[in-house]
């Protein structure tokens, strides 16, 4: 996965996710929006076959990109669960 950094400020990113779609920016934006130091999670695809931009925004001047990579990490658990779980069966 290719991410470009737009804007990075101490409590604010924009980044662009290069070839990810709605599937994974609606998980990473839930994932985001349940973190009580999050402010604004949001993402935007400006055209159909364009890549996402993302912006964060944080509450007490946080700096998003460990809270994002947390996010990431919270999401890779739930799937290693689900893998496990499917194991089982």
């Amino acid at each position: 996965m290719i991410v470009k950094v737009l804007e990075l400020e101490k409590d604010k990113v924009r980044l662009i996710i290069q070839g990810e779609g709605h599937t994974f920016m609606n998980t990473l934006v839930e994932e985001l929006l349940s973190d009580p130091d999050i402010d604004v999670a949001r993402y935007m695809i400006e055209f159909q076959f364009s890549d996402p931009e993302l912006l964060v925004t944080t509450k007490g001047k946080k700096n998003p990109i460990p809270i994002i990579k947390k996010a990431c990490k919270r999401i890779s658990g739930h799937c290693d669960e689900l893998i496990k779980g499917l194991k089982k069966n």
